[in-house]
């Protein structure tokens, strides 16, 4: 049972600066709270994936620190932290010469299940993912379309149960209609796994869709969090050119 009170990640005033002094990530302070979906929305730049690989140790921060579960991630393990912690990018990542099978299952056969545990294990991902696994199992990775190829990206990410999801605009290369049908598809997923899930993205369509907050960043540094109900309505500029790019397409329509 997921206590949406409980803050599962905590950014305490943290930076990143690389070795040349450029500044990526300036005194962030967020939390993110247990079965909750924050969307990092921001242009190119702002730190959104900068944020997202402080929280599974890809990056360490230069400043201040980053508490996952009631931990400096420092003092996490880090492969420990990483099983811990399901990871989706945009170009899926899956290996080529495994099956869908062998993909999905891959972090539970590192965590020593048996193998009908994993089998079963599997299946039932595939079947939430909307994929029957009769047919997916042994398929390999150039026989699936992106759109299945993402779906199989997020079940392995889920496959050992994590409490917490990365997601780095992971339907990003899809097609419009896909990436649509994913984001509903992945929404409805999200409120029957009740998942911890950091989903980076630039763009306001699908921050409003998954996210039940949404962080703006802007050059490194927070601009605002704020509920998508928050957002639509927000005095700040940078929160009101989000929202204006909303209006392009049906002003363009009606001059």
């Amino acid at each position: 049972m997921t206590d949406p009170l409980r803050t599962m990640i905590e950014f305490r005033k943290v930076q990143y600066r690389l070795a040349d002094s450029r500044v990526l990530l300036e005194k962030l302070d967020l939390e993110v709270r247990q079965g909750e979906t924050m969307a990092l929305l921001g242009r190119s730049g702002s730190g959104k994936t900068t944020t997202l690989k402080l929280i599974n140790r890809l990056l360490e921060p230069t400043g201040g620190d980053v508490v996952v579960e009631d931990r400096s991630t420092r003092d996490w393990d880090p492969v420990r932290l990483r099983r811990r912690i399901g990871y989706v990018i945009q170009d899926i990542g899956l290996f080529p010469h495994f099956t869908v099978a062998r993909n999905v299952g891959l972090v539970p056969h590192l965590e020593g299940w048996s193998e009908a545990r994993v089998r079963d294990r599997v299946d039932e991902l595939l079947e939430l993912a909307g994929l029957d696994p009769a047919e997916f199992r042994g398929r390999f990775p150039r026989e699936l379309s992106g759109g299945q190829r993402q779906r199989v990206g997020v079940a392995r990410a889920l496959a050992a149960d994590p409490p917490i999801l990365l997601m780095d605009e992971p339907f990003g290369a899809l097609d419009p209609l896909t990436r649509a049908e994913i984001q509903q598809e992945f929404v409805r997923l999200e409120n029957r796994l009740k998942k911890t899930v950091v989903f980076v993205t630039h763009d306001i369509r699908e921050a409003l869709t998954v996210g039940t907050r949404i962080t703006l960043l802007e050059a490194g540094r927070l601009a605002g969090v704020y509920s998508p109900q928050e957002f639509l309505s927000a005095s700040d500029p940078l929160a009101a050119q989000y929202v204006g790019t909303l209006r392009v397409g049906k002003v363009a329509r009606d001059s």
